[in-house]
């Protein structure tokens, strides 16, 4: 049962760090400027970036709490100790800033540090052992 659960976590946290981190990066780093190289109009492209970009982030938050829930069966309390788990937090912390910083007067700069600081952290999320790795 306890090696059922395990596997469960493991494959739990490639499949959210797959989905969230590569969706983040090919949104912002592969399907937006595509469609600003065929041509499409600046202001489509704004727009299917102003749509696509809150989608990714909620996704990305939802998959981040799931890999916490797994983070903290193997880590307990001591979660926010891992790089791990700071990584995760880096990244709920980002979207929740990402969703305030929407109504600032500055709110498009704000919004696309905050989806960078995101995408960079998935980044640094994959370089880091799964939780049922040894280091």
């Amino acid at each position: 049962m306890i090696a059922t659960a395990g596997r469960r976590g493991r494959v739990v946290w490639q499949l959210a760090l797959t989905l969230w981190v590569g969706g983040v990066w090919s949104a912002h780093f592969v399907l937006l400027p595509a469609l600003k190289h065929i041509g499409l109009a600046p202001l489509l492209v704004e727009d299917v970036s102003n749509l696509l970009r809150p989608i990714m982030l909620g996704f990305a938050a939802v998959c981040a709490v799931l890999q916490l829930l797994v983070l903290l069966g193997y880590e307990g309390r001591r979660f926010w100790r891992d790089m791990r788990g700071q990584l995760l937090l880096v990244v709920l912390v980002a979207t929740g800033c990402y969703v305030l910083v929407g109504q600032l007067p500055q709110g498009l700069f704000l919004s696309l540090f905050c989806y960078l600081v995101v995408a960079f952290a998935g980044l640094g999320l994959i370089l880091q052992p799964r939780p049922d790795e040894g280091r």
